[in-house]
């Protein structure tokens, strides 16, 4: 079975209907900005207490970062437990997991109250690991997950056709479909009285008495709160830029017998990390993978892509690869997300990002929080996720490379811009038919793909975000920026923030 490239198969298996853009200025009690989960959560909860509330998404709805999810809603994240109670405190490791499963089970709760469709199923967790050297850190691992209050347990029984060195087992977690279940969010928001705009990117905010939010194409909307959910924020007063870490995946999936789905969910603990999980598929089940991950605009992502493609029809008896795509998502250095206040000052701006992997118990989490917050109210626990603690030595490492980051980023672009000056002989007629670089003419340089018909798509190679030079990612061919993970199409269109500029175009015939 050929591979089809960028094809996540939440979107091609779950249509949702068309919503209009904005077209005039309007007046809301809260704006919602960004409708993947995180947003569509925020939104659904808000409009539940009788706020008037707007939703805004420069694409469509559950088709960004949560149309490439792997969709397994589980308080297993990993080797986290450990950690947290290790790095800051018992009590925050509790914390994590008594919000975490909040967020879980509401999932399950809504399903039952909107009577959703959406391919859930109860299936074990597992966080495992093949090397001798990591079995004592799961022990570990799986002692503290107890105390902070989950079903957890070690064991070397995983239901994996290899062979694993130890795992931490969490019971009764959940998968689901995630546009399924997001489209009939979408429904019941706007049956709430929500307002839902698609094809309406926003670039501008005033945080005045009320909020303004400004559009691309000239519309303003008003409300006393507004609440960012672009994944990466949008507005870098936030100052997000230097305390997060964008990091890419591929997923590839492939079908087999419905016997032979092992019917639990995984997440190896190596660095290259390995995440698996089944679904229902045309009689039989579809095995999903995701790892592999890299730096946007590293030009080893055919190779990562190659390496995890191998790694599941090596180990599972799929017939081939059949769907291809790639997830993004954002790490913070103490590994627990930012939901709350968009900045220390402000009143009525609110943020959720840094999910760092784990965006559908955490997007949901984002609407219980911030729905709270916004009416006065928290829990025990908000804490944790509070926009405005500061944990330096966690922190300091994601800190330190993405300004390094930004540094080579900005330096690759003034040294790019000096090359060109003394060496004019790398062209756009070196590049064969689908081939990039970034190449030089008498008007500059440009970030150059030249297409299977030999037509050159020529745009500006200086990210619109914060300077950064971007670099082509071979595999979903785009212009990607690794500094803080702007992506491009090959003629500029932004497709994935911060950024909300395109990259200027440019006719190398002119």
């Amino acid at each position: 079975m050929s591979t089809q490239t960028n094809t996540s198969y939440w979107m091609v298996s779950a249509e949702t209907p068309g919503h209009p853009p904005l077209l005039e200025d309007i007046d809301v009690d809260v704006a919602v900005v960004g409708a993947g989960i995180a947003g569509l959560s925020v939104a659904s909860e808000l409009a539940r207490t009788g706020r008037s509330v707007a939703l805004l998404e420069a694409g469509g709805i559950a088709a960004g970062v949560t149309g490439g999810t792997t969709a397994k809603v589980s308080v297993l994240h990993g080797a986290i437990y450990h950690h947290l109670a290790e790095k800051l405190s018992p009590d925050t490791a509790e914390a994590y997991a008594t919000s975490q499963h909040l967020a879980m089970e509401h999932v399950a709760a809504t399903v039952e109250r909107l009577d959703i469709d959406c391919d859930l199923e109860r299936q074990p967790a597992f966080a495992y690991t093949e090397s001798e050297d990591d079995v004592d850190m799961l022990r570990r691992e799986a002692e503290t997950a107890r105390r902070a209050g989950l079903t957890a347990t070690f064991t070397q029984d995983t239901g994996l056709p290899f062979p694993v060195a130890g795992a931490v087992r969490v019971e009764d977690q959940l998968v689901f479909h995630p546009r399924k279940y997001l489209r009939a969010i979408a429904a019941d928001f706007v049956a709430e009285g929500g307002l839902l705009f698609e094809g309406t990117r926003v670039t501008g905010l005033d945080e005045g008495s009320p909020c303004t939010l400004s559009t691309e194409a000239g519309h303003r909307v008003s409300a006393r709160d507004v609440v960012v959910t672009t994944h990466y924020p949008v507005f870098d007063r936030s100052m997000m830029f230097s305390r997060l870490t964008p990091k890419r995946e591929f997923v590839v999936a492939g079908v087999v017998e419905e016997s032979l789905d092992p019917r639990a969910m995984y997440v190896s603990t190596s660095q290259d990390t390995r995440s698996l999980r089944g679904a229902p598929y045309d009689g039989g089940r579809l095995l999903i993978a995701t790892g592999a991950p890299f730096t946007p605009g590293d030009p080893r992502a055919p190779e990562q892509l190659a390496r995890l493609a191998g790694w599941l029809t090596d180990r599972f008896p799929v017939d081939g690869v059949r769907f291809t795509w790639a997830a993004q998502d954002n790490f913070s250095g103490d590994k627990v997300p930012f939901i709350g206040p968009l900045h220390p000052g402000a009143k009525h701006a609110w943020v959720a990002t840094g999910f760092g992997g784990w965006g559908m118990t955490n997007g949901v989490l984002a609407g219980l929080l911030l729905r709270d917050a916004i009416d006065g109210r928290s829990e025990a626990w908000t804490r944790i996720y509070d926009t405005r603690r500061v944990h330096p030595t966690l922190e300091a490492r994601t800190v330190v490379s993405s300004g390094a980051r930004a540094v080579a980023g900005i330096a690759g672009n003034a040294g790019a811009r000096l090359k060109a000056k003394l060496d004019r002989a790398r062209s756009v007629d070196d590049l064969g038919h689908g081939e990039a670089g970034i190449v030089s003419d008498g008007h500059g340089q440009w970030a150059t793909y030249v297409d299977e018909q030999g037509v050159a798509h020529a745009v500006s190679p200086t990210c619109t975000h914060m300077g950064c030079l971007v670099a082509f990612n071979a595999v979903e061919k785009a212009w990607e920026c690794p500094c803080h993970g702007s992506r491009f199409d090959l003629d500029g269109a932004v497709l994935q923030g911060p950024a909300t500029k395109p990259l200027r175009r440019h006719d190398h015939d002119e």
